[in-house]
């Protein structure tokens, strides 16, 4: 006999937000709970697919982290009734878990491999804030004052092209060379809200603890346990470091993930799936010059 022709499918967009704090991280992983498990089975439930959905996410969180800016993709049948999704979702997702919005993806899109950068924001609670316990699973306190302005020289000295092997838990197989584009901190107005200490990190992608172990090196500088010297012989190891304390996951939200336009989406994903490498270090011209443009 003939093989059955596989159903034509749409790809569709997810935009969720969820509070991490019940779940063992978005991974599906065999008798855990986790964001992915939750969605796929649920997807696969309503639509009466037959089995759980398949979906890609942007960036797999942690256990214990959180998200309001996470996007996933899924490929469904054209004949699911998918301009339902969104309303029978809502009907039986926990309430932990929350999807905002589906969309049809446009050509080329792909959650993962298409976006160009993810933003973290870390939340810290220091000697000058207001210990808000409404807020106790999504603030990270810690002991003494930060002192944001050593804090954002500390996250400059992190910024651009690089291997943050030392920040990362190694995986075989996986490459630790990152961008990072911007790392910095701000405080909420003591006076006129709880005077909680955020910092933002948005990279073109991060690897496994990466986020909280920079947030870790980043408050020892800016409490005066460390120095700049001590962060830039950290930065510029190839190895993971144990001085570096890795941050409690509860205070670290996935806040937003930054796509191209639609009609750059096709070669952005080519190019993310290419692996990352350091470029060759640039050799000095006779005259001195460093050969740099």
């Amino acid at each position: 006999m003939p093989d059955t022709p596989a159903p034509a499918t749409t790809r569709w967009r997810l935009d969720i937000a969820y509070d991490g704090a019940s779940f063992s991280g978005w991974a599906a992983q065999p008798g855990r709970r986790t964001v992915q498990g939750e969605l796929e089975h649920w997807i696969g439930q309503v639509l009466r697919l037959g089995s759980a959905a398949t979906l890609t996410v942007a960036g797999r969180t942690d256990a214990g982290v959180h998200a309001r800016g996470q996007v996933a993709h899924v490929d469904l049948p054209d004949d699911a009734p998918v301009d339902t999704l969104l309303r029978r979702l809502r009907r039986v997702l926990p309430a932990d878990v929350v999807v905002r919005d589906v969309r049809p993806a446009p050509a080329g899109f792909d959650a993962r491999f298409a976006a160009q950068w993810r933003r973290y924001v870390y939340r810290l609670a220091d000697a000058r804030s207001f210990a808000d316990p409404l807020l106790r699973g999504h603030v990270a306190r810690i002991r003494g004052t930060l002192d944001l302005a050593a804090l954002d020289a500390a996250g400059r000295e992190l910024l651009g092209l690089r291997d943050f092997a030392a920040f990362c838990k190694p995986r075989e197989g996986a490459t630790t060379i990152r961008t990072l584009l911007e790392c910095s901190a701000a405080r909420h107005d003591a006076a006129a809200s709880d005077g909680t200490v955020e910092v933002t990190v948005r990279a073109d992608a991060f690897c496994h603890s990466m986020v909280r172990s920079l947030i870790g090196a980043l408050t020892a500088v800016a409490t005066g346990q460390r120095d700049l010297d001590w962060l830039r012989g950290v930065r510029d190891a190839t190895s993971r470091q144990s001085s570096i304390l890795v941050m409690p996951a509860h205070g670290l939200t996935l806040e937003e993930v930054g796509y191209p336009a639609d009609d750059e989406l096709a070669a952005r994903a080519e190019r993310a799936r290419a692996v990352r490498e350091l470029p060759p270090p640039t050799t000095p011209t006779p005259d001195g010059d460093c050969g740099c443009a």
